[in-house]
């Protein structure tokens, strides 16, 4: 973990220089220690990419903890709520009469030779309680990261109970409370130690509502393990060198349903669920205890461009994200707003897998801003006119053109049977 701007600073010049090792290697001839090699370098780059990520969360004041139920969480919470409060070492030492090497010992120990009445004393400066919840200084930022340690913590009553009955979730049992139903519910998809446990972020231009992401997920989750144990999908390989060939299925009249099949091949589950309200949610990405990824969609805007950005999106997620040492799960919004640099990286990847940026730059309708430019384009990159229309709205900031060319009622008619 990172402690503070120094260590900052260090490890985005260690991932410099590794980046670059990374680039420059040399082979040796023998092809099982290069790869060797390779893979070392890879990992360090992995995890310090992790956290510099972590800190870039905490200090923008992303990161909110529902709860510190116990003293063993307390080290971690006491650290992040200094950084997100914007409190350095040297601020937090000033408060406590300490020198700052004296507040650097600690945090290096995850405080481990601090006495109980010191830990107090922490606690109390950064408004860290025992049993009750922090939440950073930017918490009420529709960009968050959930985090529940375990069940004992979940609050039942706060489940969207009457929608979950309505949509047959979960059966509206005699002589059964709503709150108990709801937590055999969870309990039965997400277990104690399941993934819904997982911390989430969440990216949009809405606060969501915490309890009504936990029932989608439990939901999409229960309807993945559905899919894993019907043998419909295969074995995860942690890869993503088969993008453009997902990106050729665009221009097929059951698109939709051919990406499913094909991201079943390849280990990944794609489920779509309708949002709960007071979720805001477009996608998600998110990890089954098998290994396997699950990219889960809504389908809240029925347009195809729509549902290729936020596909793509996600299983950036899934390529760059998913699988490292944050152990996190994405839930995003369509947003105006580009978002932190997690989302900036997918983003990215997503309009780069779509369209790789030289294709990009050949493209004629980008300028000449009509419907023939934009399909004859599709036509020479063997791509759907809705993906170029869409980023061509997007970039422009003008979402009022070219309307027609979206694939508008075309997404929901395919997958019917689950929403």
């Amino acid at each position: 973990m990172i402690y503070n701007e120094r260590q900052y600073a260090s490890s985005q010049k260690q991932l410099e220089n590794l980046s670059a090792a990374l680039g420059s290697f040399q082979p040796s001839g023998l092809e099982w220690l290069d790869s060797a090699q390779a893979r070392a370098i890879e990992s360090q780059i992995r995890e310090i990419r992790s956290e510099i990520r972590e800190y870039e969360l905490i200090k923008e004041g992303k990161v909110s903890y529902s709860e510190c139920s116990g003293l063993s969480e307390l080290p971690k919470a006491l650290i992040t709520a200094r950084i997100a409060s914007g409190m350095n070492q040297k601020d937090l030492a000033d408060k406590l009469k300490l020198s700052v090497q004296q507040i650097q010992r600690y945090e290096a120990s995850n405080y481990m030779a601090a006495s109980l009445s010191r830990l107090i004393s922490i606690a109390e400066i950064l408004n860290v309680k025992i049993k009750e919840s922090w939440t950073g200084a930017k918490a009420n930022d529709a960009s968050t990261v959930y985090s529940w340690s375990n069940t004992e913590n979940i609050d039942w009553e706060m489940f969207p109970a009457k929608e979950m009955i309505k949509r047959g979730w979960i059966a509206n049992s005699t002589g059964a409370g709503k709150t108990e139903l709801v937590r055999s519910y969870f309990l039965g998809n997400g277990g104690k130690n399941s993934p819904v446990l997982h911390r989430k972020k969440f990216h949009g231009e809405n606060k969501p509502n915490e309890y009504s992401l936990l029932a989608w997920q439990a939901r999409v989750l229960e309807k993945a393990r559905g899919k894993i144990e019907s043998g419909d999908i295969n074995e995860y390989e942690h890869t993503d060198t088969w993008l453009k060939d997902l990106a050729r299925l665009t221009t097929r009249n059951d698109a939709p349903l051919a990406a499913r099949d094909f991201l079943a091949k390849k280990g990944i589950v794609l489920i779509v669920e309708r949002h709960l309200p007071g979720t805001y949610l477009d996608g998600a990405a998110m990890t089954l205890e098998t290994g396997n990824p699950v990219v889960a969609m809504t389908i809240r805007h029925d347009r195809l461009d729509n549902f290729w950005f936020v596909l793509f999106h996600e299983l950036a997620h899934v390529s760059l994200h998913l699988f490292d040492s944050l152990q996190m799960d994405f839930f995003d919004e369509e947003s105006k707003d580009q978002g932190d640099n997690v989302e900036k990286e997918a983003d990215d990847f997503a309009l780069e897998s779509l369209i790789c940026s030289k294709s990009w730059d050949s493209c004629i309708s980008r300028f000449a801003m009509t419907n023939e430019s934009i399909l004859q384009d599709a036509k020479r990159l063997d791509i759907h006119p809705s993906i170029i229309a869409g980023r061509i709205r997007k970039e422009s900031g003008n979402y009022s053109i070219f309307s027609d060319l979206l694939g508008q009622g075309k997404v929901r008619p395919c997958f019917e049977e689950e929403i």
